[in-house]
């Protein structure tokens, strides 16, 4: 069956046409099941037509992910270092869970791109601005960086299953399936354990212990 889909105009192909279209597709599909030969197929172009702009897929991972990071929100001014901390954490969180596939190109490749720097010298600039010195700021802005990343991740696939009938049946099953005999403690809390696989109040709760922790080490 020929493909129906209307051709890109003559001329009107451009780097951030082709990122606005990456971007849809792996909101749709996710960044795994991405392909420079399906965007072309969506931009109704030949494949090669992409490399005018962009080298190979990792260069346009870069720019989707620059566009994405672009959006998180600067370090407010007016603020305590703890809760500028905060805000950066909360904002990049707040993206990823609006843009999933944020994630998945950040945990791909967390060191590239002009706009992951922006968001680290802002954090960095907080830490240091506070006293912190170098490596405890470099330190503190990598475990930051993880925790965000990694809870967030978390909480993406969490409820990814929760959306899923069948996943969510098997997790069920294989808690219900649990020996309280041999392991009582992860039967009783259970109920709790569920309760803090995402959400606002979870998140603030581990990053509320690795501020009270970075208190500790504040130079007086």
């Amino acid at each position: 069956m020929p493909d129906t889909r209307p051709r890109t105009p003559r001329n009107t192909l451009s780097p951030e046409l082709i990122v606005r279209t990456a971007l849809d597709l792996m909101e749709a599909k996710g960044a795994d099941a991405f392909s420079l030969r399906g965007l072309a197929a969506e931009l109704g172009v030949g494949p090669m037509a992409l490399y005018t702009y962009f080298r190979n897929k990792d260069d346009l991972y870069d720019a989707v992910r620059d566009h994405l990071m672009a959006l998180v929100p600067g370090v407010p001014e007016d603020a305590a270092w703890p809760d500028q901390v905060r805000a950066v954490c909360r904002g990049l969180r707040a993206l990823m869970l609006q843009h999933p596939c944020l994630a998945q190109l950040l945990a791909g490749r967390p060191l590239s791109g002009h706009e992951t720097a922006r968001v680290a010298e802002g954090l960095l600039g907080v830490l240091r601005a506070a006293g912190f010195d170098a490596e405890t700021a470099a330190r503190t802005h990598t475990t930051l960086f993880t925790y965000v990343l990694g809870a967030t991740s978390w909480e993406i696939q969490m409820a990814a299953e929760r959306r899923d009938p069948e996943a969510w049946r098997r997790l069920r099953t294989t808690m219900e399936s649990l020996s309280s005999r041999t392991y009582p403690t992860v039967v009783e809390l259970a109920p709790e354990l569920a309760r803090t696989t995402g959400g606002d109040e979870q998140f603030d709760y581990g990053l509320d212990l690795l501020l009270a922790g970075l208190e500790v080490r504040k130079p007086s």
